[in-house]
């Protein structure tokens, strides 16, 4: 595979052109000189003698990335830029227009329940209570994973909620229960876009706590989209930086630092304020 001309910033804060390095383990996902091109229809030419398809707009352009197993992976970039594209082009829910993406040396070809996605938009079926919601996920897992849905809403601090439907519920107890749903499933990746988006700030919070304590019980590989550089400092371990589009790897960060984290000190505090000069913004106001 050809190496990325990403920039890497080591925990001392010196920026170094190579490859993005990475840490010991197995590579659970590969992404090899993924392009991904759209037609966009309604900037045809409007005359008869042209009957052009449309114009071609190239939203990602040659991205390399491994990934190793149990990773937690931040994808940041402006908005438009193409990271829900190629969130979409990892997971299967599209085809790329060139390159090509391997899990566990496989090429991806489509989704699979051994992947699973969380989303912006709230995805508990109204009709069912919170266990309800959650069994449907077990109904779905390998006999062998499967566990009582009890566990599960223990797992995620909602065993006093088991009965309530989603709309009983807040916004993050919501959020944690499809999460709840989705670990049910034992997926091997999980693909999260901005799912704490709608969340109030403190909520968001709290999120990022429970995500640390799933992290450290249930070790998953996970892609994780997010605009907030706060949130990717405090859990990562790298941060991808997309660059406008067409998007390319424009830089990624490695944070080899312990849970919990103080993400304004010490070299945590350098490479944080590095991510946010990156993306064009002075974290000092």
């Amino acid at each position: 595979m050809e190496s990325s001309s990403a920039t890497l910033v080591t925990a001392a804060g010196n920026a170094v052109n190579e490859a993005p390095a990475q840490t010991g383990g197995v590579t659970k996902i590969r992404v090899e000189r993924l392009g991904k091109s759209f037609i966009e229809r309604r900037k045809r030419p409007r005359r008869a003698e042209d009957p052009g398809p449309g114009q071609e707009v190239k939203i990602l352009d040659a991205i390399d990335l491994d990934i190793k197993e149990g990773e937690f992976i931040m994808l940041v970039g402006h908005s438009g830029c193409g990271k829900s594209t190629l969130l979409n082009c990892i997971a299967g829910f599209e085809r790329p227009s060139s390159g090509r993406v391997l899990i566990d040396g496989v090429p991806v070809a489509s989704p699979s329940p051994k992947r699973m996605f969380l989303f912006q938009e709230n995805a508990l079926f109204p009709w069912l209570t919170v266990a309800e919601n959650i069994e449907m996920g077990i109904e779905a897992a390998a006999p062998e994973d499967r566990k009582p849905a009890e566990e599960y809403l223990q797992l995620v601090g909602l065993e006093k909620f088991g009965d309530y439907y989603p709309h009983q519920i807040s916004g993050g107890m919501g959020r944690l229960a499809e999460l709840a749903r989705t670990l049910a499933m034992n997926p091997d990746v999980l693909f999260m876009d901005e799912p704490f988006a709608a969340l109030d700030f403190m909520t968001r919070c709290l999120m990022r706590e429970e995500m640390l304590n799933l992290m450290a019980l249930m070790r998953k590989t996970i892609l994780f989209i997010t605009h907030d550089l706060d949130e990717a400092v405090q859990l990562a371990d790298r941060i991808v930086i997309l660059s406008d589009r067409p998007a390319r790897i424009q830089r990624i960060f490695e944070l080899p630092f312990p849970h919990p984290r103080d993400i304004t000190a010490g070299d945590i505090g350098r490479i944080r304020k590095q991510a946010y000069l990156e993306m064009g913004v002075n974290p000092i106001i």
